[in-house]
């Protein structure tokens, strides 16, 4: 009887030992697990924290990006203003050139009159005659006047090489009024047209002619 007492009091010893290490196995594993919770909950919090900031800083860059688009809409109203003024006082200018550079009367120099040859920008004496009496005259105006000197041709050829030709044609009545009459070459402006301007048309020998040509004129 003694030894069943014992028995049973050994075994009850031993099952509450048992539930006791169980209790701190289980507590254990609790604090562990409420740990990495805590520190989930933390990174959680950092995490929205870092996302706040974010968009904090998205938004206030969205408002200098803004502020920028409206001050480049603003310079490019102030940059269209300015060229329209620009555009404005060109014209301006312009009319006002025209009005004080009245055409007084122009000398027509064409192959048709003997003058400028086929491909040729030699300026014959029949040419220098006819520009001798249109500068003779002007000689005694002590202001001076302004020679405007257009040089064309026909359209047989290359335009890029008309160009160049009608340009040394004009060139070549330069060259003859400041080495003849020392007109200041500020005072002669040239300028090529080459095939552009025809006076006749260029399906005819005698409408070539008289579109290979420099045309004079003389401003006051």
């Amino acid at each position: 009887m003694r030894l069943f007492v014992v028995a049973v009091s050994v075994a009850a010893l031993a099952a509450g030992s048992t539930a006791c290490a169980t209790k701190n196995f289980v507590k254990e594993r609790v604090g562990q697990v409420n740990d990495k919770v805590e520190s989930v909950s933390k990174s959680l919090e950092e995490t929205q924290e870092r996302t706040r900031k974010n968009e904090a800083a998205i938004a206030d860059a969205n408002v200098k990006i803004g502020q920028v688009d409206q001050k480049a809409a603003a310079a490019n109203t102030a940059a269209a203003g300015a060229q329209t003024t620009a555009v404005t006082a060109v014209g301006k200018a312009d009319a006002v050139d025209q009005k004080v550079k009245r055409i007084l009367y122009q000398v027509t120099l064409s192959e048709d009159q003997g003058n400028f040859k086929f491909d040729d920008a030699t300026l014959p004496d029949s040419a220098k005659a006819k520009i001798d009496d249109l500068v003779k005259p002007l000689l005694a105006n002590p202001n001076g006047n302004y020679f405007e000197i257009e040089g064309y041709t026909d359209n047989v050829g290359l335009r890029d090489y008309n160009m160049k030709l009608g340009l040394a044609r004009a060139e070549a009545v330069k060259r003859y009024i400041y080495e003849q009459y020392h007109v200041p070459l500020v005072r002669i402006g040239v300028i090529s047209y080459g095939p552009d301007n025809p006076v006749s048309p260029n399906t005819t020998k005698d409408g070539r002619a008289q579109n290979r040509r420099v045309v004079i004129k003389v401003l006051d």
